[in-house]
């Protein structure tokens, strides 16, 4: 099976294993968003498995977590990481509006884990736009998506720190 042309790279050599290298990187952020506690229950899936879902083992490639069990954990994420991959590859912009009604607040220690996780996320999207020495315009806009994302994150850190700054915890 030959992959369609619109989702090859920009030397048209995009192949199925990069396709699935790329959505297996965010299938594990998704994990690691939700918590991989969190990410069993949800799912109903044992730890193994869902380690296997994005492990890069070749015995494991063609392995992918099932469409229910993405949108469940994408129902209980700070981010929608596979469909944001899916779109991506499809040439599609897709809207995210990150602010959710009735989602519980976390603190600085929240934070300090969302910096972390979006920090690590810029970073592997930083490392794959740059293996070919050459950031295209889609690479940018990822990048940016990114820098956008970590930043949302740093200034409701700076919101939480105020607010506890300001009741005298600080």
């Amino acid at each position: 099976m030959e992959f369609p042309t619109h989702l090859r790279g920009r030397q048209g050599n995009m192949s199925m294993a990069g396709v699935g290298s790329y959505l297996k990187k965010h299938t594990e952020a998704l994990v690691k968003d939700v918590g991989l506690e969190a990410a069993c229950s949800l799912t109903g899936k044992s730890k193994a498995t869902l380690g296997r879902y994005y492990s890069d083992s070749e015995e494991h490639a063609d392995r992918f977590m099932p469409i229910d069990a993405v949108a469940a954990l994408e129902e209980a994420s700070r981010y929608p990481h596979v469909t944001s991959a899916l779109a991506e590859l499809q040439g599609i912009t897709i809207s995210y509006d990150a602010e959710r009604k009735n989602s519980p607040e976390g603190g600085i220690n929240s934070d300090v884990i969302a910096l972390s996780q979006r920090f690590a996320m810029l970073m592997a999207e930083y490392q794959q736009s740059i293996e070919d020495g050459i950031i295209t315009i889609n690479e940018a806009k990822r990048l940016l998506r990114e820098t956008l994302a970590l930043q949302h994150v740093l200034i409701d850190m700076k919101l939480h720190l105020e607010e506890e700054a300001g009741n005298g915890q600080a």
